[in-house]
């Protein structure tokens, strides 16, 4: 038990050192998704050709990005021996719809696990399999086993529960949707939860009207708040590294300029490594903006057909003026919060060294 409350302490450590080892994933797959939708010329992701090529691999970086935080979570808490328990780990996080909380918890768990299983004690003919069979194949037992049989049923029932709740509410007061659905988009950045809301609104898009030919305004209002609250998170963080330098590391501050870009056209995943190293002060901001965008496109009257978020669907949105409004007044209120409660980062000695060897590697590619 107090081994465990030890590597708990060390708990910010172990994020940073599982975000540091995501972000190349993230930066890649989310830029190379993002040029691909916009070589299109329009706000989906490209089914053809070469740029559909392009955005699958995108796609593919993207979805490896939660089993890699997993992991190094894990290899930060238990060193190497953790890395395929919690590898698989966050697989079956992303597998059951858990997102990259769910990668943190497998991540976390992962680390736990491994760490006990390395005080078993072997024989001397049999301690040379620790490494590599008894700690992979039981750790990876233990934490899939607990992944699937403890987290899947709860996640399935959360996620039935919210959309249920969100169907119930689509023709009701469309301000208070929008809090909730823009706070559901950024509570996980592209999550499960971000999933149901998301769903949601594209599923009011995609139901058009006999008479008109197009979806309802109603169905427009609502996808204008998700389009909005989809771009606010990363924005934010992009623009906060910029506003309030000190209180980021070097990499975060690299992370943000890839943010913006992810912002613009609709990727919220771009914030992942800002909330995955600092949650409980990133994720509350995340939250407030988000809902805050989206309500304010409700009722200022934006529109957006397009079941995709951020500022490439300006062509074809409905009032595109008040949507950039919605966007600016929800990425202030995120940005505000994020500088008022994060903290300067402390400039150890190491933490300088790894700055110039990252700067280093920057100025050479």
């Amino acid at each position: 038990m107090r081994e465990t409350i030890d590597l708990l302490k060390d708990t910010r450590k172990h994020l940073m050192t599982g975000v540091s080892y995501m972000i190349p994933f993230v930066v890649a797959g989310g830029i190379l998704l993002a040029v691909s939708v916009l070589l299109t010329g329009n706000a989906a992701v490209p089914s053809e050709g070469i740029l559909a090529d392009i955005a699958n691999i995108g796609i593919a970086g993207l979805g490896i990005m939660v089993p890699i935080l997993s992991g190094y979570i894990a290899f930060s808490m238990a060193d190497r021996p953790g890395l395929a328990p919690g590898v698989i780990g966050g697989i079956v996080a992303s597998n059951l719809g858990a997102g990259f909380i769910g990668g943190i918890f497998s991540g976390i768990l992962a680390g736990i696990v491994v760490t006990f299983l390395k005080k078993i004690k072997l024989s001397s003919n049999l301690r040379s399999l620790m490494p590599i069979f008894v700690i992979p194949l039981s750790g990876t037992l233990i934490v899939g086993g607990l992944m699937y049989w403890v987290l899947g049923k709860p996640i399935a029932f959360m996620m039935k529960s919210l959309t249920s709740l969100l169907e119930g509410m689509g023709t009701g007061n469309l301000v208070l949707l929008g809090l909730v659905l823009g706070a559901m988009i950024a509570v996980d950045m592209g999550g499960p939860i971000n999933k149901v809301a998301f769903s949601f609104g594209t599923a009011m898009v995609g139901t058009i009207d006999k008479a008109t030919g197009m979806p309802s305004a109603t169905a427009l209002t609502i996808m204008a708040g998700i389009g909005v609250a989809i771009c606010v998170p990363p924005l934010a963080m992009g623009v906060a590294t910029i506003v309030a330098p000190k209180k980021f590391t070097v990499e975060e501050k690299n992370s943000g300029k890839a943010a913006l870009v992810m912002g613009m056209v609709g990727i919220t995943e771009g914030a992942i490594p800002f909330a995955a190293s600092d949650p409980l002060h990133v994720i509350p901001a995340n939250i407030a903006g988000g809902a805050v965008g989206a309500s304010l496109a409700m009722l200022l009257g934006a529109g957006n057909p397009a079941p995709w978020g951020g500022w490439i669907v300006l062509p074809v949105a409905v009032n595109p003026f008040m949507y950039v409004i919605a966007t600016l007044g929800g990425v202030a209120v995120t940005t505000g919060m994020v500088v008022l409660l994060k903290s300067k980062v402390e400039e150890t000695e190491q933490t300088l060294v790894e700055e110039e060897d990252f700067d280093l590697d920057i100025s050479i590619l």
